[in-house]
């Protein structure tokens, strides 16, 4: 074993406060009712109530008790992490668990704990755990994580889910330990007999168990034994000397203990492969090897019968074992214990209750089948404990078991003969790591089994498994590492550290241990860091509690200044710097109570006994006492900038050097009573510095260091510092802080206060023979020395990092007086010119360097990375907007992430590689490799977003701004990057929102500032719940003041969208009206004078009657109105409204009921129009709400009469798919009941809902109602005809498009079934026959000729057969016999009744052949051509086969009145010779029929399409039919006739305009609701009311389709035989009326403003695809607006300039608008700034553009600040237009710049970029800070100097896309103008110190000015140290532009030095132009 690496012993570190701790749990415990026995309890003697379970808290002596609860209750702690994202505060959870309680409570530093979850059980609770199950989803291999609470009792695990589910998982054998995993729970069985009981012959029952879900089977676990010649050997886990110690999720491993061998084990935990599977189950099976259950019989019995003593847990005496042996027993010969036995071999020695409790759940893997997904409340049962089946196992008599128990003499061998059993498949696998190494015999006792394990890991990422051997007193470490496919761990080496005790402090990467002699050692890894000081509450708690005299005296003694300052230093220069010593200059003195080691006095106080329950650097002190005490332990380091250097550091030095390092800085940082957190930045460079060899007290600035500012102002300090009075070192520390001295080097680097600058300073630095530069030198043998080149390259890019986030450059200034000190003494001149650029003020301040010895400096490291020209980030950027070429620039991986960010971005977007991001970013970073190791891969930076990058033809702007948001930038990282450097990203962000892709994700939406879209991409529908919380805007419609109008069912229509689609008028108050069915109806009859009283009420009775007709037909059309209009509350049943069948009488509004006996009402008149009210009622229900199988059944009315009501409903539900959430238990219960109705809503609303998804079980249940699906020999049942005729068009839905063979050949001879002997199948025959015919159609929907496997059946002839009449043919296989005897009643021969079969077999073939355009089978439909066969056909007959043609010939159908005309014969439309005899009568019908079939053929045709030709058609007929109607003539053609072929054309034209409201068809609509006499029926009523549903389908929200699917539904809906009474379903079932809203899709799109999410106007350009009638169109909706069917559209667009565009292109995938459309169709647009929406400017008059266009440049000057407030919603802008924009008493003086301000807050908002408004506002602040020449550093020169390279490159490479920058206004050139003004005006006073700069000529201090800075920096003037030679020998212009590219200076800037560079040589002759004409 490896030895530990001992560091410095007597370092200490100071632990952060103590608290006292004491689980929450308890506390919760003693206070919970938990009650439920209490009577009991008083009954008990106290010593019974010890052994009782429970709560016994609450009786008895607390004294008693509590000894008892204390050890019985147990705690665990861990790290919050339910739902919080990382960056939240953190926050502690336990669990808690003491008697029958679980309880689970979080809690963090900032609030106080509190129950999350609070658990009771039945039986004493063993353990309690988490865990996480792992769901897996059902359609692809993602895995939903379930976190759980798993409490174990003796019998069973409860498993409650967070989301609120509960499992009962009973337990087949007895645990004795549970172990959570990343796969589930493992269970380690409890060994019944001792060990030295003898094994069975054949294989030991295996000991450990896993359960992947509560549901799922338990089973074995099998091994994978280590050594490649027992590969095959695999085997279940059964060693029962093996205990498992401890497992782990990531990695996923699990710890063992043997106990005979004395050695601990690692496994590797992981699902089972295939063929290890099949090996398991193979070896089982084999007869050889004796199978696992199938032992010897015999033996078993006698097995059983010894060890039942050792295994009954109450079974000492002998009754008892007796009974637990018979118990088992039992077991065996009963037959509820057959499941048992058969899928569980292995359980049946587990001599436990469990094997009774498994009688409950025969085989719990098929409730798991059921589905996971719904709440198991029902599936597993629930018992009280395992007392009911164990009263054999507990008390002394066997009663339990009466009906059990076999005869006494009989012996298991019966009963073990069973049929074969299947063994249990096992899911997980262990395969062995690493062992421990066998000791000797000799030191057997030496080991024992770890008491504790945990993973820790080290400060440089080594990690190690620790355990904790307690009787040795020792730790063992074991490293891990993944090998580099990261499937294994390799355990290299073993350190063993003495320890009491130990806990892992995970977040600082080190552990706490707990040493023999009681002192507290924290190690990070294996290596010692320091010992914890323990602050003096310690003591005080301890003696409070335990009332012992106060031993210890408190040994608070003060150190001295001296000590304290040494003590510091000491520790730095032990081993590494023995230099000479001398104090620190002051500290503040400090008190600090020293550490007590000495013995004696330990005794008394109370010691340490344990450590327990770690959370990230927090853990418990258990001490002797029984007090417990939380601790914390202070992190490695709180400033921002110190982490980042120390992790640098740790990057590049080699682990060894790394630990040392990090050791040290972490004594220094945390000693007891150290400097404050204040001071840590200065702490870290002194003790960096020291570790490198320098002598900090020397040196001037590090001196003073220790007075140095809060660099990062600590939240919290650590301390508060002891002395609050001042004193002269504050004003010293003021005196030597940075800013003084800046203030002070503003001409000159003035004096800082002369008795505090150090001698060194006042002397010229750079004399030798200074006395004191002697002592400069570096100290060669400090730990550091050999990497300081290393380390100084690091922090140089750590610099130019944080120069690059505005938020951290603040820090960069403390760095840089470290690095300028680093860079002179390595002798690098141009990093310190870099440095000087950068902050001129602050470097010129600094002159010492220290020597380092020629001799030794062969012992540094000099890395390849540190090139002589040192690497600055901002001149590569502009070398790339100048297009020039750079190396590749180095970052360090992990840490410079911003630099990566940056420079990929520009390299991608400036120079333009597609590949950058990709393949190709070696060209542009140079990573540096680690100086412990190559790291494979980069740790992934940050929140990584789950976008992918999809590499396409996009633009370089698109690729730019996907790719950054997949490495989780967001806008807030954008703000913080420096304003020039962030102008190229502004720019792409600027084009990307011009016209983003409609597909992009939430974040990439949320980065170009399109909230429109992020909205969109966040799945929110417009009305979530009733007050939709999520989008923002109610949909609750306003409350009305009637109280009375509550119920008329209509409330739900969203009036926001309703008002803007129909703005003009109120149609929907209107159609409200119209459809109302819940107020009593106005019966208006005038008593004539010779009417009696008597009379006059029976009169109007009688006219109540009919209105009533009306009444009752309603709510099929208000259905269809409301449809998906609502989101019930889940608390709330559904608000139905009445059906009013009463009425009010004029003038004196007295009541008319129909009840009052004198007139005659049909019976059962109300039963069908209440089953259409609870439709309606249901149908409001959209289908995205939360409905769930309880809250159906809630709904269940009380009262029978509301039976049909509810019936309707049900069906409703199943129409918007709710209905496949309804339990099949209460389905079954549903149809038992045997009510009618119910069953027929029940059955179509199943089938509805399981629409084209053969699904079986649906399919059984309709069969049960179907005679000819049942086997011919079944029972007959007696199913009523109505719900036989529900369940066949439930088959067809359920089937549909299927192409199903049988359930076809069984419909089709279904459409000819003749009626039966006994009276059955005689009434309503049409109805059932039509019913066939339609499911048949539906099963073979658009099939045509290609029915696979149907040519047998002859479908088409048959069906023709039906229509046209002829010989029955012999009924075919299983019906036969059905059919045997013909009916009494009804004679109809051998031939089909046509009458009967004709309407189904017609609309079977239409359906078939559906747009299949198949002219054969539509010849077949034509109408007859003579006379003759045309009086052979009924007149509705002829609508059908017309209807039939057309919709075959689908593609043929067109929108004019010639094509509808053409399809009437042509012998009607000749002229007719007067010889024939022709009935006109039948002439008239006939045309009038045929006319309404081909318009319903042109409604479908065109359904929801709203168009005008076709409607245009429509209308034309209609008005014809009514001019015909008002004729008195009207008696040759009928009135019926008529009225019927009326309604279709009114039906035909609403389906055409569905949605739409048009007002024409209202009109319509309305003239018929108006019409109650005289033949107007009930079924007339129903379809003028449906065609008014369908027109304001949904509210306008929905319409028709045309699919196949949907012609289908509205076939089924519409068929044009409407009922004559509300009683009659003769010819077809009115509940299929409502299968309309199958075809009802939403294509309404709303526009929602994202600001205000109120619904408003946009322009839509919508194009449509090509096809053969026209060519690709393209047309402009106002929305909103209903969309046309999508598959016909290429691409919809909203349009400028109102909002902002946004384009969804269909021909790539519609899903996306499918997805808009069906969240209520809400489609989120953004306002252009400056623009008005159509509501308020409908012209477009008043926007901010229009003022400025009438005159071009007055737009500025027109603006009035005032007015912001209307083109923008953004509050920054407003309260920036506020306070900086408007004139105010004090800015009177700066009149100028408000008008500045003005321009540009009226440019960014028209230039629709306010996120630039903080660049101009910088860009002005950097040039007029320059011109009044107070600047300190050059940064805004660097950021200016940026944009100018950016704007120029724009501009000259490609004057043409000028309008795609940013910045396009005058306000650039201004700006760039002002600072060349600035510039120029400098160097003509300063061109001597300019040009003796560029020879290379070291300045004076005074010449070192900033402004020299800013003009090297802003000129790109390189560092001319090394390259005086290019100047020497220029004499000319023409030479100098030679140079220009070897100097490296663009050329305009080369031409303002032309006169220093010339002007000793040439002077000035050569310059015969002048200089202004190239300042470009």
């Amino acid at each position: 074993m490896s030895e530990v690496v001992y560091e410095e012993t007597a370092t200490m570190i100071a632990a952060g406060d103590l608290q006292l701790f004491v689980p929450f749990g308890r506390e919760h415990c003693r206070n919970h009712p938990n009650a439920f026995n209490l009577q009991l309890r008083e009954l008990q003697p106290a010593s019974e109530l010890w052994s009782s379970d429970g709560a016994a808290g609450l009786v008895g002596s607390l004294q008693e008790v509590s000894l008892q609860e204390r050890e019985r209750e147990s705690w665990q702690l861990r790290k919050g992490c339910t739902g919080v994202k990382e960056d939240e505060a953190e926050f502690e959870e336990e669990l808690y668990t003491a008697g029958n309680m679980a309880v689970w409570s979080q809690g963090s530093r900032t609030q106080a704990s509190s129950v999350y979850k609070a658990f009771t059980v039945d039986s004493p609770v063993q353990q309690a755990l988490w865990c996480n199950f792992a769901v897996p989803q059902n359609n692809n291999d993602a895995e939903e994580v379930e976190q759980t609470v798993c409490i174990v009792q003796s019998s069973c695990i409860n498993v409650h889910t967070v989301t609120g589910k509960d499992f009962i998982s009973p337990l087949p054998f007895q645990v004795s330990n549970v172990w959570a995993t990343k796969f589930g729970l493992l269970l380690e069985r409890k060994n019944a007999a001792n060990d030295t009981q003898p094994n069975p012959p054949g294989e030991p029952l295996p000991t450990v168990f896993s359960m992947l879900h509560p549901l799922d089977e338990i089973a074995p676990i099998v091994c994978k034994p280590p050594g490649p010649f027992e590969g095959s050997r695999v085997q279940y886990v059964s060693d029962s000397n093996m205990k498992m110690v401890f497992t782990c999720c990531q990695p996923s491993i699990v710890v063992s203990y043997d106990t005979v061998q004395g050695t601990h084990t690692v496994w590797a935990l992981r699902k089972v492969t295939d063929d290890e599977r099949s090996l398991v189950l193979r070896c089982l099976t084999e007869p050889a090897g004796t199978p696992l259950g199938l032992m010897a019989s015999g033996f078993l019995g006698s097995h059983l019968r010894n060890t039942s003593h050792l295994d009954s847990p109450g079974g000492s005496g002998g009754g008892g074992g007796q009974g637990s042996a018979a118990g088992i027993s039992s077991a065996f010969s009963s037959p509820l214990h057959y499941s048992t036995l058969h899928s569980h071999p292995s359980r049946i020695m587990t001599s436990s209750p469990g094997v009774h409790s498994r009688v409950h759940s025969p085989n719990i893997s098929n409730m798991a089948a059921l589905s996971r997904a719904h709440s198991p409340g029902m599936a597993a049962p629930s018992y009280s404990g395992a007392s009911r089946f164990n009263t054999s196992f507990h008390s002394p008599s066997p009663r339990g078991h009466h009906g059990l128990l076999p005869s006494p003499n009989s012996t298991a061998n019966e009963s073990v003969a069973m049929p074969e059993m299947e063994p249990i498949i096992p899911d997980l696998c262990v395969e062995q790591l690493w062992s421990e190494a066998v000791s000797a015999g000799c030191h057997r006792e030496m080991s024992s089994q770890a008491s504790k394990v945990f993973l820790t890991s080290d400060l440089c990422e080594n990690h190690y498994l620790c355990f904790l051997v307690e009787s040795h007193q020792h730790l063992r470490c074991v490293k891990f590492i993944e090998s580099n496919d990261a499937t294994q761990l390799i355990f290299p080496s073993v350190t063993t550290i003495p320890a009491k005790d130990a806990a892992p402090l995970q977040n600082i990467d080190a552990m706490l241990v707990l040493e023999a002699c009681g002192s507290l050692v924290i190690y990070t890894g294996i290596t010692r860091v320091s010992k914890v000081h323990l602050p003096s509450p310690l003591s005080h708690s301890i003696s409070l509690t335990n009332q012992l005299p106060y031993l210890s005296t408190p040994v608070e003694t003060v150190s001295t200044p001296a000590n304290a300052g040494n003590r510091h230093i000491h520790r730095l220069n032990e081993d590494a710097m023995p230099s000479p010593v001398s104090e620190l200059k002051s500290l503040n003195i400090k008190q600090e109570a020293s550490f007590i080691e000495d013995f004696s006095f330990q005794q008394a106080t109370p010691f340490i006994l344990s450590l327990r329950d770690p959370v990230c650097n927090r853990v418990t002190l258990e001490l002797s006492s029984g007090v417990m005490l939380r601790i914390c332990i202070p992190e490695i380091a709180t400033s921002e900038l110190v982490r980042k250097c120390l992790q640098a550091i740790r990057f590049i030095l080699p682990k060894d050097v790394a630990m040392k390092v990090l050791v040290k800085w972490y004594n220094i940082y945390n000693a007891p009573g150290g400097p404050s957190a204040h001071a840590e930045w200065s702490q870290f460079v002194t003790c960096f510095m020291t570790l490198m060899g320098y002598n900090t007290e020397r040196l001037a600035w590090t001196r003073h260091l220790q007075f140095e500012v809060p660099l990062s102002p600590v939240i919290a300090a650590k301390k508060a510092r002891p002395s609050d009075g001042g004193s002269d070192e504050d004003w010293d520390y003021l005196l030597a802080s940075h800013y003084h001295r800046q203030i002070n080097s503003q001409p000159v680097c003035g004096s800082v206060d002369p008795n505090n600058v150090p001698a060194a300073e006042k002397e010229d630095p750079f004399s030798a023979d200074s006395p004191s530069s002697s002592s400069l030198k570096l100290e060669s043998s400090a730990s550091l020395f050999p990497h300081i080149p290393a380390l100084f390259g690091v922090l140089h890019l750590l610099y130019q990092e944080l120069q690059l986030d505005e938020l951290h450059r603040a820090r960069a200034s403390s760095l840089v007086c470290l690095l300028q000190q680093l860079a002179r003494d390595l002798q690098l001149e141009e990093y310190v010119d870099l440095y000087w650029r950068d902050y001129p003020s602050l470097i010129s301040c600094f002159m010492e360097s220290c020597i380092i010895d020629q001799a030794v400096i062969g012992q540094m490291h000099r890395p390849s990375f540190l090139s002589s020209n040192p690497p600055c980030v901002f001149k590569w950027l502009s070398s790339c907007l100048r297009g020039e070429a750079s190396p590749p620039f180095p970052y360090l991986p992990g840490i410079c992430q911003r630099t990566k960010l940056l420079v990929l971005s520009y390299a991608l977007y400036i120079i333009g590689d597609d590949n950058a991001t990709s393949t190709n970013v070696w060209k542009y970073l140079l990573k540096l490799s680690a100086g412990q190791r190559s790291r494979a891969s980069e740790p992934n930076s940050r929140r990584q977003s789950g976008v992918k990058v999809r590499v396409s033809s996009e633009s370089l702007a698109e690729q730019l701004v996907v790719w950054l948001t997949s490495q989780g930038f967001t806008l807030k990282d954008l703000e913080s990057v420096p304003f020039g450097v962030a102008l190229p990203i502004r720019e792409a962000i600027y084009r990307c929102r011009e016209q983003p892709s409609s597909d992009w994700p939430e974040e990439v939406c949320l980065l170009i500032g399109r909230q429109d879209l992020t909205k969109q991409a966040h799945k929110m529908t417009l009305a979530k719940s009733k007050a939709s919380v999520g989008s923002g805007f109610s949909l609750v419609p306003p409350a009305s003041s009637e109280a009375d109008e509550e119920e008329d069912g209509m409330l739900d229509i969203i009036h926001e969208v309703t008002g803007l689609i129909w703005s003009q008028d109120l149609r929907i108050q209107e159609v409200r009206r119209l459809l109302q069915s819940s107020r009593p109806v106005r019966v208006s009859v005038v008593q004539q004078p010779e009417v009696s009283d008597h009379e006059y009420i029976e009169e109007k009775e009688n006219k109540l009657l009919q209105l009533c007709q009306r009444t009752m037909a309603l709510p099929v059309g208000r259905g269809l109105f409301t449809l998906f209009s609502y989101h019930p509350v889940p608390t709330e049943p559904l608000p139905v409204p009445k059906l009013n069948l009463t009425g009010r009488a004029p003038p004196r509004n007295t009541m008319v009921d129909l009840n009052s006996g004198n007139i005659d009402v049909p019976p059962n008149m109300t039963n069908w129009p209440s089953f259409h009210n609870g439709v309606a009622a249901g149908l409001k229900i959209a289908p995205a709400s939360q409905v769930d199988s309880a809250w159906i059944a809630y709904n269940k009315p009380k009262s029978p009469e509301l039976a049909n009501e509810y019936a309707g409903f049900l069906m409703a539900l199943g129409l918007n798919g709710h209905l496949t959430k309804l339990a099949t238990l209460n389905i079954h219960d549903y149809l038992t009941k045997g009510h009618e109705m119910t069953s027929i809503g029940l059955l179509l609303g199943v089938s509805s809902a399981k629409l084209g998804t053969m699904d079986m079980s649906i399919t059984r249940l309709l069969s049960i109602h179907i005679p000819a699906l049942l086997p011919p020999t079944s029972t007959e049942l007696d199913v009523p005809h109505n719900v036989q005729v529900a369940a066949v068009i439930g088959i067809g839905l359920v089937y549909q498009g299927t192409g199903h063979r049988h359930n076809a050949e069984v419909l089709l001879s279904e459409i000819g079934r003749p009626p039966g002997p006994e009276m059955e199948y005689c009434t309503d025959r049409e109805s059932y026959s039509l019913a066939a015919g339609l499911a048949l159609g539906m099963v073979c929907l658009g099939h045509g000729s290609n029915l696979i496997g149907m040519t047998d059946l002859n479908v088409p002839e048959q069906l023709y057969q039906y229509m046209v009449g002829g010989h029955r043919r012999a009924q075919a296989g299983a019906s036969r016999e059905r059919h045997k005897s013909p009916s009494y009643q009804i004679k109809e021969g051998d031939t089909i009744n046509v009458d009967v079969t004709c309407p189904g077999a017609t609309l079977a073939l239409a359906m078939i052949y559906l747009k299949t355009n198949n002219r054969s089978i539509a010849d077949w439909l034509k109408p007859p051509d003579t006379w003759f066969l045309l009086d052979f056909i009924k007149p509705e007959f002829l609508l059908l086969r017309t209807l039939a043609r057309c919709i075959i010939m689908w593609d043929e159908i067109l929108p004019n009145t010639e094509w509808v005309k053409s399809n009437i014969p042509q012998i009607m439309r000749g002229n007719f010779d007067p010889s024939e005899d022709i009935n006109m009568d039948t002439m008239a019908q006939a045309q009038d029929y045929i006319t309404a079939g081909a318009c319903m053929a042109l409604g479908l045709r065109f359904a929801g399409s709203a168009n005008s030709d076709a409607f245009d058609c429509l209308y034309e007929f209609a008005k014809t039919f009514m001019k015909m109607m008002s004729f008195a003539g009207t008696a040759a053609m009928g009135y019926y006739n008529l009225q019927t072929c009326l309604s279709m054309i009114l039906l035909s034209m609403s389906m055409v305009m569905a949605g739409t409201g048009n007002l024409k068809v209202l009109q319509l609509c309305r003239f018929f609701h108006k019409r109650t006499g005289g033949e107007m029926n009930y079924g007339f009523h129903m379809a003028h009311h449906m065609a008014l549903g369908l027109l304001f389908l949904g509210g306008g929200r929905y319409t028709l389709s045309t699919s196949n699917s949907a012609i289908a539904a509205l076939l089924c809906a519409l068929y044009p035989h409407f009922p004559a009474h509300s009683t009659d379903n003769r010819y077809h079932l009115q509940a299929l009326r409502h299968l309309a809203v199958l075809a009802a899709e939403p294509r309404l799109i709303v526009p929602v403003d994202v600001d205000s999410l109120k619904p408003c106007y946009a322009l839509l350009e919508v194009t449509y695809k090509e096809t053969k009638w026209y060519n690709e169109t393209t047309v402009e909706l106002m929305a909103p607006t209903l969309l046309p069917e999508l598959h016909l559209l290429k691409q919809v667009k909203v349009k400028g300039p109102r909002y902002w565009e946004l384009s969804l292109d269909l021909s790539k995938e519609t899903q996306h608008l499918k997805s808009i459309l069906v969240r209520d169709g809400v489609l989120y647009v953004k306002l252009r700034a400056g623009q008005l929406p159509y509501k308020d400017d409908p012209q477009g008059w008043k926007s901010l553009l229009a003022t400025a266009v009438s005159h071009r440049n007055s737009g500025v000057t027109a603006f009035k600040p005032e007015a912001i407030s209307t083109f923008t919603s953004e509050p920054a802008l407003i309260s920036f237009a506020e306070f900086f924009c408007k004139t105010s008493e004090g800015l009177k003086s700066r009149e100028d710049s408000l008008m500045l301000f003005s321009a540009m807050l009226y440019e960014c908002v028209t230039q629709e970029c306010p996120e630039m408004l903080p660049t101009y506002i910088a860009i002005e602040q950097a040039v007029g800070a320059l011109r009044q020449g107070d600047l300190q550093q050059t940064f805004p020169l660097w950021q200016l100097r940026l944009v100018v390279e950016l704007w120029d490159g724009r501009m000259l490479r490609s004057p043409a896309n000028k309008h795609d920058t940013l910045l396009t206004s005058e306000f650039l050139p201004v700006m760039k103008n002002a600072v060349d003004v600035v510039l120029d005006n400098w160097l003509q006073d300063h061109s001597s110190v300019v040009s003796s700069y560029m020879r290379g000529e070291v300045l004076s201090r005074d010449a070192q000015s900033v402004m020299l800075a800013c003009f090297l920096v802003y000129r790109s003037i390189p560092c001319f140290r090394n390259t005086q030679a290019n100047l020497e020998g220029c004499n000319s212009f023409a030479d100098l532009l030679l140079r220009s590219s070897q100097l490296g200076i663009p050329l305009r800037d080369l031409l303002r030095l032309v006169p220093i560079l010339l002007s000793p040589a040439s002077g000035s002759q050569s310059l015969l132009f002048p200089l202004q004409a190239f300042s470009s």
